[in-house]
């Protein structure tokens, strides 16, 4: 009885984790008053002029779908690799070594993490302007050096997964430290770099609020700016497109996951 109930609420959670992706594909095939008058399971017929009307909207925006699309990628991937790199190293220096001032960090990360970025937005965009970094990707960049949330699961992780005897033993065999956590604790670190890529990678891609604040150049547009446009029309909005919009903004999520799921299952155990 235990493991049918248990297997009826992960069904369920499943079905509501599912169904606002297979609305959203819905909604890509129906008309703008369709979209209007509610909820539906059923496919449209109007999927051919979403096509044509949302790239009709990309004309006028001054990019092409595939060019914001490349420019999410320019974005996201530096990001995430960075964020997994230097976060895990981060966390590898505050679980692994004792210095003063050690539980001030650990303290300094867990308060980070409780403020909104957008507190932070006007001192950002006014130091990325004293560097004349803005209109470019490098702002967008920048911040995934050291990501606090990256930096508290990789602490976490750390505690069951990485054995203190095990970086002594390699300390005695003569490696150094860099050598230690690029051959022993990166490998070691392997599900939760995964899983924390895939967070990473999602939480760049659907950034919204930066670039739109940062960038002011139309073919350095990123996915998200992009779609946001197609909703800018005061007069008519094609419902139907911005969903195609938000389809296509999603496709590369999936593939990312798929790519690496199977590390998230071993990351959480």
């Amino acid at each position: 009885r235990q493991k049918t109930f248990r297997n009826v609420i992960m069904v369920l959670l499943c079905f509501i984790g599912l169904i606002p992706f297979y609305l959203m594909i819905v909604n890509a095939t129906r008309t703008s008053m369709q979209v209007q008058s509610g909820i539906s399971l059923l496919f449209g017929t109007n999927l051919k002029n979403n096509i044509a009307n949302f790239d009709k909207s990309q004309q006028g925006l001054g990019v092409t779908v595939l060019q914001s699309m490349f420019n999410s990628f320019k974005v996201a991937v530096p990001f995430t690799v960075l964020s997994v790199y230097f976060s895990s190293m981060t966390a590898y220096g505050i679980h692994n070594y004792s210095f003063k001032g050690r539980k001030a960090a650990w303290a300094f990360i867990m308060g980070v993490m409780m403020v909104p970025t957008q507190v932070f937005a006007i001192g950002f965009y006014q130091f990325m302007m004293k560097l004349n970094l803005l209109d470019t990707y490098w702002p967008l960049i920048i911040p995934g050096i050291t990501t606090p949330a990256v930096v508290f699961f990789m602490k976490q992780y750390m505690e069951g997964a990485l054995s203190p005897e095990l970086v002594e033993a390699a300390r005695i065999d003569g490696c150094g430290e860099i050598r230690i956590f690029n051959t022993i604790v990166v490998p070691l670190m392997k599900p939760a770099i995964a899983t924390q890529a895939i967070f990473s990678f999602v939480s760049s891609w659907n950034n919204l609020f930066t670039p739109l604040v940062l960038l002011t150049d139309q073919d350095k547009y990123t996915m998200p700016i992009m779609v946001s446009l197609l909703n800018g029309d005061i007069y008519k909005t094609e419902y139907g497109a911005v969903y195609l919009g938000l389809l296509l903004t999603v496709l590369p999520l999936f593939v990312i996951y798929f790519l690496l799921s199977k590390y998230i299952i071993a990351g959480v155990a």
